[in-house]
């Protein structure tokens, strides 16, 4: 099992959306950057761990968390010329970007904040909080997910 972290802009999708979405499971598209596309088509894995982290909000930092249930399979929201996520050069024979399905496992009381997850020297290393670090599906290591466990609400 492998741990990740998933960031949404809470005003696009947000980990209620996720609650309230059939099973509390959705699909998560539109990834439009290479290395984390490559995260959902090549190493994201059924049965993995995901934080759901609210981004570009007041306070930003984990909600919550997640279980992979599908793993990477073509965004076809890609292909549909009507969506925020059409890609021209992407169609069902050549897909470039990919997703993955996730289910909903805890909804935190409380948002871990972005500024106590900097506090933490046990997260110095952690991508989230890496200088320029602006992927929205990043690796979390065992020991950081254990640790930030212990920090939720």
């Amino acid at each position: 099992m492998k741990y990740w972290l998933f960031k949404s802009e809470e005003s696009v999708f947000n980990i209620c959306d996720l609650l309230k979405s059939p099973k509390k499971t959705t699909c998560w598209e539109g990834v439009r950057n290479y290395q984390a596309r490559n995260f959902l088509r090549d190493e994201i894995e059924k049965g993995d761990m995901v934080f759901f982290y609210h981004s570009n909000c007041e306070t930003p930092g984990i909600a919550g968390t997640a279980v992979v249930t599908k793993e990477g399979y073509p965004d076809s929201y890609a292909w549909n010329d009507r969506s925020n996520y059409f890609d021209v050069k992407s169609n069902y024979k050549k897909p470039i970007w990919y997703m993955v399905d996730i289910r909903l496992k805890r909804k935190f009381k409380n948002i871990i904040p972005l500024s106590e997850l900097r506090k933490q020297t046990k997260l110095k290393d952690m991508k989230i909080l890496q200088k320029g670090s602006r992927l929205s599906v990043t690796p979390v290591a065992k020991e950081e997910w254990s640790f930030i466990l212990t920090l939720k609400r």
